[in-house]
């Protein structure tokens, strides 16, 4: 009769059970199989630094200053302790609350109200003291949930920490090559003008001696007032990218204004192609998908938590003491005092507020499942547009670079045709004047193909390794 009972009560429990804990699937979702690259050259042993393929030791030095300096690297550790916390006070639901509770009164009975009786104090005092304890029993996993659900948020406050450390060092890469290729503009700039301002000296003498028209002269002083005009735009520009790089490093207010950055030598980076063999899956670990993933997990579990509120609750709870009118018989046997407590509460009417509750836990769910897959799609879009710059920036500057070449030659003979008197000055002017535009593209084109080898490695999460087998694995 017995085991009959105790199946009929098991058979009873198990819809509540697959109500309660419904199996965790994660969202299906379309991937390519490997990635679609060209052959090329590919990276060795990135690994976790990935910018020391850039062979710059200032460079290592300046991300390092921003992972300890960083305000938002800060904030962020501090969401990761918050969530630490959360997750403390959660998991204390499920134990006992055992508290210590004392209190003494003295109460003086009124005479004029005909309640006394004879030999009835007019004075009483009374002393007590008690150890309580409550607790609930979790019979249906409604703080377990609760639990799985802060921890599962502590999860995801970690990955967005990962996040705004890939994000940062990445930034950080980004306008030290922006401040690099601002001082090969000024350089280039100050050359030039320079060079014009010696030939507009050597010019104005020519002028006076009556060898060069005043036309000549007006157009090679507007030539070299335009070098000038974008020597200090570039000037502005250098500017504003170091102060930008100082903030992102995390120095004070002071150090922004007066002190400046430190630049170094940046190694030839070649286009970097993704290796043939790693599967396009391990882009599932990026800090940003892992975030949206445990975010989905958290919201799973407060469903169940939910879920759960539709059943009794029990609870337990009990006292152990002593009472007494003076404090010298407070701790004498006949002043012991105990109770133990059994508790049942089970929702009856509500207006069907648990069901809202329930369906507001599965609405968020829904939400974090279209954030979780559309993370996935931001993320392979991001490996496919960074692939597509580097071909492109790799293209470009091969161009920019023949067409340097091509204009100095076009310039020199310009000069020759010039001094020659077969050409005019406007001839030697426009030479000098496409030459130098030339010189600036191809600053702006090489530092385009170092942001998108950056860009490729914030695109994937970070770098990868070659283990001794020959596997590739991102970290």
């Amino acid at each position: 009769m017995r085991k009959t009972l105790l199946a009929v009560a098991l058979a009873a429990l198990l819809p509540a059970c697959s109500f309660l804990n419904p199996a965790y699937e994660k969202p299906a979702t379309e991937l390519p199989q490997n990635w679609q690259t060209e052959t090329g050259e590919q990276a060795g042993a990135a690994g976790e630094h990935w910018w020391t393929l850039f062979n710059d030791p200032v460079l290592d030095q300046l991300i390092a200053e921003a992972l300890e300096h960083n305000h938002d690297i800060a904030a962020a550790a501090a969401r990761v302790q918050e969530a630490e916390a959360v997750l403390g006070v959660t998991d204390a639901d499920r134990y006992p609350v055992v508290t210590a509770n004392g209190n003494a009164t003295r109460t003086r009975s009124s005479q004029a109200t005909g309640m006394s009786f004879p030999g009835m104090p007019v004075i009483n005092n009374d002393v007590r003291l008690t150890l309580n304890a409550s607790y609930e029993v979790d019979v249906w996993g409604k703080y377990r949930h609760a639990s799985d659900a802060a921890r599962a948020q502590l999860l995801a406050t970690e990955a967005a920490r990962d996040t705004v450390k890939l994000t940062l060092t990445a930034d950080v890469a980004q306008q030290y090559f922006n401040l690099l290729a601002a001082d090969t503009q000024v350089g280039v700039l100050r050359d030039v003008l320079k060079t014009r301002a010696e030939s507009l000296a050597l010019l104005k003498l020519r002028n006076a001696s009556g060898l060069v028209s005043d036309y000549d002269l007006r157009q090679t002083e507007a030539e070299e007032a335009a070098a000038r005009s974008q020597l200090a735009a570039a000037l502005k520009v250098q500017d504003s990218v170091q102060t930008a790089l100082a903030v992102l490093l995390g120095r004070s207010p002071r150090a922004v204004m007066e002190d400046g950055v430190t630049r170094g030598n940046v190694a030839p980076v070649q286009t970097l192609w993704v290796p043939a063999g790693l599967p396009s899956d391990l882009l599932l670990r990026r800090p940003d998908i892992r975030a949206a993933e445990q975010n989905l997990l958290a919201q799973e579990a407060r469903i169940a938590a939910a879920r759960a509120e539709y059943f009794p609750s029990i609870s337990l709870t009990a006292y152990l003491g002593s009472e007494s009118s003076t404090f010298g018989n407070l701790f004498t046997g006949p002043a012991r005092i105990f109770q133990f407590a059994l508790g049942l509460m089970q929702p009856i009417f509500n207006a069907n507020r648990l069901g809202y509750n329930v369906k507001a836990a599965e609405a968020r769910r829904e939400q974090a499942v279209a954030d979780y897959r559309k993370t996935i799609a931001n993320a392979f879009g991001d490996v496919r547009n960074a692939l597509t710059n580097q071909t492109a920036a790799r293209d470009i500057l091969q161009a920019e670079t023949e067409r340097i070449a091509a204009l100095t030659e076009a310039k020199r003979l310009a000069d020759m045709r010039y001094e020659g008197g077969v050409a005019s000055l406007l001839d030697a002017l426009d030479a000098d004047r496409q030459l130098l535009q030339a010189k600036l593209i191809r600053a702006d084109a090489e530092n385009a193909q170092r942001a998108a080898v950056v860009s490729l490695f914030k695109a994937l999460g970070g770098g990868w390794t070659k283990d001794a087998g020959g596997d590739q694995e991102r970290r």
